[in-house]
């Protein structure tokens, strides 16, 4: 059964599995049928997932659409949360932005958006200033950042009050828990809704066990973790995920995610698929209980495989 817990310091409740839509707009992953994408939407909030995360830089806004398109008729249920490019943290781009993603979104406000990627070419106080205001004016609900380290958290704190936290995060990328960035939000209220929670599938198993491959056009191929050498090192935690499988009588990527989801501060893991099996699989890591053995045996051979992966 779905779990619930506030956005930061709101009153907004957001979902353990965040419904992850970077896919549906297209460019490097294929994308299905806009009504293929559009009844999963539906699915997984029938299923209890109220949180939807897009971003105007999926396909050119084109994911802010179709994720407006489908939550029509249910938008007071929904929790969205989208993103600002790193090149319009301008004040005025800031809000020609936000303008534009509630357009998209065809809504009147925003529950949540993003700086997407930090830019040290424009200061941070004017474009979390243009974000208070957007919050006052009531355009937005909660201001949060994505992929900021530590040093940065604590600068955007000390502007104005931050209520989530963005990073990637799963048993293979584990900084923000290894450099205090976690620990910082979970002292602060500030939530952390964690991407690439299966490391853009490796953590499946499919390509250690189950004979999956990459096309040749496929953009992972330039990822390290694809690499034949550290899908060797991988192994021995792949090894382990499959045999706490076994035993929970869960998919591999159950595992992971239940995984991220135990780990505290992590407040909603956000899984982003068009495949509808994979979707209902992933979305039972919820009910998944990891015993305390089972995830410090986990996160020790995370600690151990870390450092030796080539990146």
């Amino acid at each position: 059964m779905m779990k619930y817990q506030p956005l930061g310091k709101t009153d907004v409740m957001i979902s353990a599995v965040t419904h992850g839509c970077m896919e549906l707009g297209g460019g490097k992953w294929f994308t299905a049928e806009k009504e293929h994408n559009i009844a999963l939407l539906h699915t997984a909030f029938d299923h209890g997932i109220t949180t939807f995360d897009t971003a105007e830089g999926y396909g050119a806004g084109r994911s802010e659409e179709i994720v407006g398109e489908a939550l029509k008729g249910m938008r007071d249920r929904c929790v969205i949360c989208t993103k600002v490019l790193p090149e319009h943290l301008h004040a005025k781009d800031v809000r020609t932005s936000c303008e534009g993603s509630l357009r998209r979104l065809g809504t009147d406000y925003i529950d949540l958006l993003y700086i997407h990627w930090p830019n040290s070419d424009i200061p941070l106080e004017e474009t979390l200033g243009e974000m208070d205001r957007l919050r006052e004016e009531g355009k937005i609900r909660a201001i949060g950042v994505s992929n900021f380290n530590l040093p940065l958290m604590k600068k955007a704190l000390d502007i104005t009050r931050i209520d989530a936290l963005q990073p990637e995060f799963n048993l293979l990328e584990r900084r923000i828990q290894m450099t205090g960035v976690l620990r910082f939000c979970s002292r602060n209220e500030i939530s952390v809704l964690s991407y690439n929670s299966i490391a853009k599938g490796i953590l499946s198993g499919a390509f250690h066990f189950y004979g999956a491959r990459l096309d040749e056009s496929d953009f992972r191929n330039q990822k390290p973790l694809f690499s034949p050498e550290n899908m060797e090192i991988e192994r021995p935690l792949l090894e382990l995920l499959a045999k706490l499988a076994a035993q929970y009588n869960v998919s591999i990527s159950r595992i992971s995610i239940a995984w991220v989801l135990a780990q505290k501060g992590i407040s909603s893991a956000i899984v982003g698929t068009q495949n509808e099996k994979h979707f209902l699989d992933n979305l039972g890591a919820v009910d998944v209980e990891l015993s305390a053995e089972d995830l410090e045996a986990l996160t020790a051979q995370s600690e151990e495989i870390l450092p030796q992966l080539v990146m």
